[in-house]
Parts: structure tokens; C-alpha cells; sequence
């Protein structure tokens, strides 16, 4: 009795939903079946977009293909990479239901109600889940750096700060409202959309939920990756630094420091803890001096011009 009961409830609390996976050369057919399953067991109005932003992994595009086997799947291929806020924006288009669940396909599945706890939830137009991280990778400074990060942002964490905890690796929105604040394109390289994203929720008004519904994260580029990512989510940071002012922690920071000061230890240091973040025993202490000192860098050239 109490069973059919609970699926009455679900039922009646059931969303239409399309899941929509942007990526860019990383295989996310794993992701897509375990996704697919749980949206079939529901017995709801769904479909899974994936949208290939111009990958030149041969092998994983091939892969992903294997997608557009499994009912209510398709990939997308973008054959020109159009960038992070764009591609997201387009499956927001290509979309059908009302209901949007946005992912990144570098996550896991790592529960069985995932799905399903979306789908039941009730309460505002936007929702994120969090994410949770594997198991730390030794030498691998993604892994370690993500796991120390990790307490951060807990639901406890979220709900203090909901807006500037806001990530694009797992929420759910409404496509209405998805339509009418779309992701800023200027945002085409790595960092910040998300943060972005909630400045301009918080100043459009639309609370943001949080609840307990993570993906994981467990699969980490070497070194030599992610430093360039970091330098590269830096120059956006950068770039945005007027319009992310009060929602970037690293911003924050670098406002009570001596820049002139930071610009010359990197100058002189930078190369060194370069090679020590590319090395076998990378350490979160340099890594946090390197971003400091490289936004330094990028502060000075542009006053220097």
C-alpha cells in the first residue's frame, strides 16, 4: 500500500525532461547509458542531447556515437567549436520538455535514485545537486586539489553562499527561464559561466535550490592539462574581472594583496613552481602561489600597455 502510494506521488510530481550533455572530446557513452537507464525505469517524457562541440578525438567521437543506439538518445556534432556558453545555449534550443537537466560529461553516476530525485523535486526553477570527488589520484594535482575543495562545498556549504556556490556540472532549470537568461557567449573558453550564471540569478530575482543530489567527479587530466587549464580559466577570470567582482573567492583574495609584490615573486619564482605543479609530488601550497602570481602577471601587462 504504502509503495503504490509513493508512486502515485512521484507520478504526480513527474517533470517532462530533457537531459542535455555538452562535450568536447571526452567519452561520455558510460554516462549517457547509466542516465538512460534511470530515465526508463521512471516510465517519464524524457530524451538525452549530447552535444559534440567540434571534438578531435577520432575515437571518442566514434564512441559517443554508439549513443544514437538508445531510445530517446541522439548526438549532435558541432564540426567548429563554438564555445562553453554557446554549446550550451544551442541544446537549450534544441531542447523539447520543460524541464532542463544540464551535465557535464566528464561525470560519473553515482547513485541510483539520481535521476529520480530530480524529477520528484519540488520548489524553485533552478536546482543544483553538487558534485562529489573520486578517489584521490597520487601526483595528480586536478585529483588532490578537487578533494581538499571537496568540504567546501558540501549542501551546508551551498546553502551559505547559493549563488556563488552555483556550478554547471549538474542543475536542473526550467527551460522558460533557461530561454530568457540564456549563458553569456562572450564565455568561450575554460571558467566562470557558471559563476556568471548566478551573479545574473541573483540580480534577475530566481532563487536557486540546493539539494543532496551530487554526481562524481573521477576522472582527472595529468598535470600538464590541468596547468594549462587553470592559466586559461585565469585569463577568463581576467578578462570578467569587473562583472565577477564579489563572486569569484580567488578575486577576493587578490584585492588584499600587494600585486606589485606578488608580480615580481612570480617573476622570479614562477618558473620554478611550474615545474614543481608539472612534477611527480605537486603541492596545493605553490599551486595557490601560481595562480596568484600569474593573474599578477596578466594585472601588470595590461597596466604596462
Amino acid at each position: 500500500m504504502m509503495s503504490s502510494v509513493f508512486f502515485v506521488l512521484l507520478h504526480h510530481s513527474m517533470k517532462e525532461l530533457s537531459i542535455l550533455i555538452p562535450t568536447f572530446n571526452d567519452a561520455c557513452d558510460a554516462l549517457v547509458t547509466a542516465l538512460h537507464s534511470q530515465a526508463e525505469a521512471l516510465g517519464i517524457d524524457y530524451e538525452i542531447i549530447v552535444a559534440d562541440d567540434g571534438s578531435k578525438d577520432d575515437a571518442v567521437v566514434e564512441g559517443n556515437r554508439r549513443i544514437n543506439g538508445l531510445s530517446h538518445c541522439k548526438v549532435i556534432e558541432q564540426q567548429q567549436n563554438i564555445g562553453r556558453a554557446a554549446i550550451r545555449n544551442f541544446l537549450t534550443q534544441q531542447a523539447r520538455y520543460e524541464w532542463l537537466l544540464f551535465i557535464d560529461s566528464d561525470m560519473v553516476v553515482c547513485r541510483e535514485d539520481f535521476v529520480k530525485r530530480y524529477v520528484s523535486h519540488e520548489g524553485h526553477d533552478i536546482v543544483y545537486g553538487g558534485v562529489v570527488i573520486g578517489a584521490v589520484e597520487e601526483g595528480n594535482l586536478r585529483s588532490v586539489y578537487e578533494k581538499v575543495a571537496e568540504k567546501e562545498h558540501t549542501l551546508e556549504k551551498r546553502l551559505q553562499s547559493p549563488y556563488q556556490d552555483f556550478h554547471t556540472a549538474n542543475f536542473m532549470i526550467k527551460r522558460e527561464l533557461m530561454l530568457q537568461h540564456p549563458f553569456d557567449e562572450r564565455f568561450r573558453y575554460y571558467g566562470y559561466e557558471d559563476v556568471l550564471m548566478g551573479k545574473a540569478m541573483k540580480q534577475a530575482g530566481v532563487a536557486i535550490d540546493h539539494i543532496d543530489n551530487p554526481l562524481s567527479f573521477e576522472v582527472f587530466e595529468d598535470n600538464e592539462a590541468f596547468v594549462a587549464k587553470t592559466e586559461e580559466g585565469l585569463r577568463t577570470l581576467y578578462t570578467f574581472r569587473d562583472e565577477l567582482k564579489g563572486y569569484s573567492r580567488l578575486l577576493d583574495r587578490i584585492e588584499m594583496l600587494p600585486m606589485g609584490l606578488v608580480r615580481l615573486w612570480h617573476r622570479l619564482f614562477g618558473p620554478i613552481e611550474k615545474r614543481k605543479l608539472l612534477g611527480p609530488h605537486p603541492s596545493l601550497t605553490v599551486f595557490n602561489l601560481y595562480k596568484i602570481g600569474y593573474y599578477a602577471t596578466l594585472q601588470g601587462q595590461n597596466t604596462r600597455g
